[in-house]
C-alpha cells in the first residue's frame, strides 16, 4: 500500500474538517501537511503539536499526527491520536480505515476488522477499505472471505497489480494452481515493471517443474529488481533442476552477499558443491550453516558424508555422533557411522552400530501404525541430502513484494515448562510465589521420584539418566503397571527425543489414570517438540525465531511460506489438562508458547496473561509475552514485561532490552 503521505493532497480535498478561523493555526496545519507529504515526519509532529495545543478539539490534527507517528514506527501513539480522533468526530471514515491498518502491522486482525466494517458502513465506495479488508482476511488465513473483497477491490481498480498477486497468493493457499496463475498473469499484464509478478509466477512454475518458464520469470524480476534475494535463491533452485550447477551456485553466492546468514542458501550450496566434488568449499559452507542452525540433524548427517568422500572416517565419525546426539532414533546415521568405524578398523564398534540401526529399524517398523511421520528415519534407502526449495529464512516479507527494511529478531521463546523427575526442588514452586494443591499431592505421591517444574531439559550426564531410567523400571515392575512408573519413563525418553516411544509410555499412564491432568501436560511437551523436530528437518529451522518489519510507510506482513505443522493434538493435551486443573499456571505459559508456534499471537497472549495472573512470580511469562508485544509492535507494553522478567530473574531479559527498549 503506497506511504500515506502520498495522499495527503487528496485527504484535503475530502475530509470535513472545521473552518480554522485563525490564521497561525490554519499556518501550522498546512505547514504539518506539507512536512507529512515530504516524509519529515518528526517535523511534522511538532507542527500538529503546535496546532493541538491551541486547539484540542481538531480531529484532523490528530489523524495527521496519528499518521507521522505511524510512520516513525510508533503505532501505539499513531493508535492513541486515531482514537482521539475518532472521539471527536465519530464519522470519520479515514481514521477508521487508517486505525485499522495500524491494528493490522500491530497484528491485532479482528480490530482491523471492525474498524474496516464502520469504515464500510461510511464510505461503501472506497476501494482501498475491501483491499484491506481483504488483508486482514489473509492474516486470519480465512482465504476465501480475503478472495471474495479484493474482488471486490479489482471491480473499482481493474489496473491495480497488487490486487491480482494478492488474490493469487490467497488461491495458492487454497491449492488453486490455476487460478493464482491466472491473477499472476493478469498482475504482469497491469504492470510489466514490476518484479513482484513475475517472481509469484516462477515459484508456481518451479512447483509445476517447469523450469523454463520459471527461468524466465526469475531472468525478468531480477532485471527488474537486482535486490531481492529471494528472486536469486529460486533461480538457482532452477537453474539446478535444468542441470546449470556453475549457475546456480553462482546464484547462491549472490544470496549471500546480500543475506550472510541464510542458513538455508548456504545448506543447499553444501550439497551442491559436494555433488559437484568441490568438497573443502561443501565443508566451509556446512560449518557455517550448523553456526547459525546448529540443531539441523542434515547438516552434520551431510557433512560426515563428506568427511568419507575426503577419507576423514575420524571427523565423519563426529558428525554422526552429533546427529544422533539429536535425533538418537536416526538409523541411517548409526548404519553409516558403522562404514565409517570400519574404515578406521573398528569392528567391534561397527557391529554395535549396525545391531542398533537393525534394532531401530524393525521398532520403527513395529511403530508405524501408531505414528508413521518418523518412519522415513528408518527407511535405509531414503535419500537425505535433497535441495530444500524454500524456509523461513525468508519468510515474513511483504506479500505484495515491496523491499521492506526488516531486522531479524534472533531472540527466541523461552522453552515450555515440563515435569521431572530427578531434579531439585523448584525453589519459588516451593517458597510462596505459586502454590498448586495438586500439584504437591502429585509430588509427594512421586517422591521417591523427585519430580520437579523445569524450564526446558534438565541437564543430566548419561549415568543420572541411566539410573532414574532403571528406577522407573522398577516402580513398574514392582507395582505391576504403574502409572508413576510409566510417567517417568515417557519424560526421560522425550529428554532423549525419543518422542515415538515416550508417547507409547504415556499412553499407557493415562489408560491407568486418565484424570491425570499432569500426564497430559507432560505428553503435550512431548507432541510439541517431536513436531518442532520434525518441521527442523523439513525447514531447516528448530527454533522459534521472531521477524518484525520495520517499514517508512504503510505495509503489511505476510506469514512465512515455509512448511506449517499442526500443534493440535498438543494444544489439545494442554486444554485437558487445564479443564482437570484450571489453576495451573503452567499449562496456560505452555498454552501461549504453542499457539505463537501456531502463528496465533493474540491468543498467546491471553494465555500468558492467565499464567502470570495464577503465578505473578512466573519470569518467563512475563518475558514471552513481551517478545510477542515487541513483535506485533506493542513496543511500550513488550519492554514493560521485559522489564519486569528481568526483575523476576529472567537473565535473558537484558539483551533484549539493549536491543528494543532504549532508544538510541
Amino acid at each position: 500500500m503506497k506511504k500515506i503521505a502520498s495522499i495527503l493532497l487528496l485527504l484535503s480535498l475530502l475530509l470535513c474538517r472545521e473552518a480554522l478561523a485563525q490564521i497561525n493555526k490554519e499556518y501550522f496545519f498546512r505547514k504539518g501537511t506539507h512536512e507529512l507529504i515530504e516524509h519529515k515526519y518528526t517535523a511534522a509532529i511538532e507542527s500538529f503539536n503546535v496546532l493541538i495545543k491551541v486547539d484540542t478539539s481538531m480531529h484532523d490534527a490528530y489523524f495527521r499526527r496519528a499518521i507521522a507517528k505511524y510512520n516513525l514506527d510508533d503505532f501505539i501513539g499513531a493508535l492513541s491520536d486515531f482514537n482521539k480522533a475518532i472521539r471527536l468526530n465519530p464519522v470519520f471514515t479515514y481514521a477508521y480505515f487508517y486505525r485499522a491498518i495500524t491494528h493490522n502491522n500491530m497484528g491485532n486482525h479482528g480490530e482491523a476488522l471492525k474498524d474496516l466494517e464502520e469504515a464500510n458502513n461510511l464510505r461503501p465506495e472506497l476501494p482501498g477499505i475491501y483491499y484491506s479488508r481483504a488483508l486482514s482476511y489473509f492474516f486470519l488465513q480465512q482465504f476465501d472471505k480475503a478472495i471474495s473483497d479484493f474482488d471486490r477491490f479489482l471491480r473499482y481498480e481493474p489496473k491495480a497489480s497488487e490486487g491480482y498477486v494478492n488474490r493469487g497468493t490467497c488461491k495458492l493457499f487454497l491449492k488453486d494452481t490455476a487460478g493464482a496463475l491466472n491473477d499472476y498473469n493478469h498482475a504482469i499484464a497491469m504492470s510489466r515493471h514490476d518484479a513482484n509478478g513475475y517472481s509469484r509466477r516462477g515459484r508456481v512454475y518451479v512447483m509445476q517443474g517447469k523450469n523454463d518458464l520459471a527461468l524466465q520469470d526469475f531472468n525478468e524480476a531480477i532485471r527488474l529488481d537486482t535486490t531481492s534475494a529471494i528472486n536469486y535463491y529460486f533461480r538457482a533452485i532452477t537453474l539446478y533442476n535444468s542441470k546449470d550447477i556453475a549457475g546456480a551456485l553462482r546464484d547462491f553466492d549472490r544470496v549471500l552477499e546480500l543475506d550472510p546468514y541464510n542458513a538455508l542458501t548456504l545448506y543447499n550450496r553444501a550439497l551442491m558443491l559436494s555433488q559437484t566434488g568441490d568438497y573443502d568449499r561443501a565443508l566451509e559452507s556446512y560449518t557455517q550453516a550448523a553456526d547459525i542452525n546448529p540443531g539441523n540433524v542434515l547438516i552434520y548427517y551431510n557433512r560426515a558424508a563428506v568427511y568419507l568422500e575426503k577419507q576423514m572416517p575420524r571427523q565423519a565419525i563426529e558428525d554422526y555422533t552429533k546427529a544422533i546426539e539429536i535425533y538418537p532414533d536416526f538409523a541411517n546415521a548409526y548404519l553409516n557411522r558403522s562404514y565409517a568405524k570400519r574404515m578406521r578398523s573398528d569392528m567391534r564398534g561397527a557391529k554395535l552400530d549396525y545391531d542398533i540401526a537393525m534394532k531401530k529399524i524393525a521398532d520403527h517398523q513395529s511403530k508405524l501404525a501408531v505414528d508413521s511421520s518418523m518412519a522415513a528415519f528408518a527407511d535405509t534407502s531414503q535419500k537425505f541430502n535433497q535441495l530444500v526449495a524454500f524456509d523461513a529464512d525468508f519468510g515474513n516479507k511483504n506479500f505484495t513484494g515491496d523491499q521492506l527494511q526488516y531486522r531479524r529478531v534472533d531472540i527466541t521463546l523461552l522453552p515450555l515448562f515440563r515435569l521431572a523427575v530427578g531434579v531439585d526442588d523448584n525453589r519459588r514452586y516451593r517458597y510462596g510465589a505459586y502454590f498448586n494443591a495438586e500439584l504437591e499431592k502429585f509430588r509427594q505421591r512421586a517422591q521417591a521420584l523427585q519430580v520437579g517444574v523445569v524450564n526446558g531439559k534438565p541437564p543430566r550426564d548419561s549415568r543420572q539418566q541411566r539410573l532414574l531410567m532403571q528406577q522407573a523400571d522398577r516402580i513398574i515392575d514392582s507395582i505391576g503397571g504403574s502409572s508413576l512408573g510409566y510417567f517417568a519413563k515417557a519424560s526421560l525418553l522425550e529428554e532423549q527425543n525419543q518422542y515415538t516411544t515416550s508417547l507409547t509410555y504415556y499412553r499407557q499412564s493415562l489408560n491407568i489414570d486418565k484424570n491425570s491432568a499432569f500426564y497430559y501436560f507432560n505428553r503435550s511437551v512431548a507432541q510439541s517438540e517431536m513436531v518442532d523436530f520434525i518441521s527442523s528437518i523439513d525447514n531447516s529451522a528448530q527454533t522459534i525465531a521472531l521477524e518484525s518489519d520495520n517499514s517508512t510507510s504503510m505495509k503489511h506482513k505476510a506469514h512465512s511460506e515455509a512448511k506449517l505443522y499442526s500443534y493440535d493434538e498438543a494444544i489439545s493435551d494442554l486444554r485437558q489438562a487445564i479443564a482437570l486443573q484450571p489453576d495451573f499456571a503452567y499449562a496456560y505459559y505452555n498454552l501461549g508458547n504453542l499457539q505463537c508456534s501456531s502463528n496465533q499471537m493474540p491468543e498467546a497472549i491471553a494465555s500468558y496473561t492467565s499464567a502470570i495472573a495464577l503465578h505473578p512470580g512466573m519470569g518467563e511469562a512475563y518475558y514471552n509475552r513481551g517478545l510477542v508485544q515487541i513483535y506485533l509492535r506493542d513496543t511500550e507494553k513488550g519492554c514493560l514485561d521485559i522489564s519486569k522478567s528481568g526483575e523476576l530473574g529472567v537473565r535473558e531479559a537484558y539483551n533484549v532490552i539493549k536491543r528494543f527498549c532504549v532508544k538510541k
